[in-house]
């Protein structure tokens, strides 16, 4: 992973809810803010450690995730670069009910939770962003339960790819599978088997080609009609 120093006073300016700061308030958060390197793998915190702040992901991919007494896991969301995660948990003073594990070679930032606690006294425009930004969040998750609970695998997939691609007209296009076929089955709640078998119908039916992590959507209007 380069070592190359980061600018952490510019990066704090591109999340949403210190936009507005003043510079000696961004001065004064990048007092309290740390940059972590993560190699792929290596695991960030686990299930029930104590919230000490948010992160905000510079490059790379986390996995947040949990696992059971059987050693199955279920990824709850990918977060990948520019995107932050924890303030809820941070703001509760609960600790993380997920663990987080980075899916790539990954630079963070962490936030102190004493400087957030501040600015929300201090700041009540950086408070609003702030609940603004969990409760996108907290949509984008029912929005998930709904789609587990009402959409068919195969529904859940296309829309993944659909997703991936940003569009629904015409005209062919490829995407490149973010993370591992095994992530993101986890992540739309099927077993890689069934995955893999969803890929293969949708190929069959001259609607994608697969390979490796590179997918061709031949036809996305035609794939985003199709219910397998």
């Amino acid at each position: 992973m380069p070592n190359s120093p980061i600018d952490i006073p510019a990066l704090l300016r591109q999340m949403p809810f210190f936009g507005e700061l003043s510079d000696e308030d961004i001065e004064r958060v990048a007092r309290f803010t740390r940059e972590r390197h993560l190699e792929k793998g290596e695991v960030l915190f686990q299930r029930g450690d104590q919230a000490h702040g948010f992160y905000f992901v510079v490059s790379g991919q986390i996995k947040l995730a949990i696992s059971s007494a059987q050693g199955n896991e279920k990824v709850i969301e990918i977060i990948g670069p520019m995107q932050s995660f924890g303030e809820a948990v941070m703001l509760m003073n609960r600790p993380y009910p997920v663990f987080a594990e980075a899916l790539a070679p990954t630079r963070l930032l962490h936030v102190g939770q004493n400087v957030v606690s501040d600015l929300i006294d201090q700041e009540p425009a950086f408070a609003r962003k702030l609940l603004a930004g969990m409760a996108i969040r907290l949509h984008t998750m029912v929005q998930d339960v709904e789609t587990y609970s009402l959409r068919s695998s195969t529904q859940r997939v296309i829309g993944y790819l659909l997703q991936q691609a940003d569009q629904e007209g015409s005209g062919a296009c490829d995407i490149e599978l973010p993370t591992s076929k095994q992530v993101i089955a986890s992540r739309l709640n099927l077993t890689p088997e069934t995955l893999s078998r969803i890929f293969h119908d949708l190929a069959q039916a001259r609607l994608i080609t697969v390979q490796g992590k590179r997918i061709t959507l031949h036809d996305p209007a035609r794939l985003a009609r199709h219910q397998g």
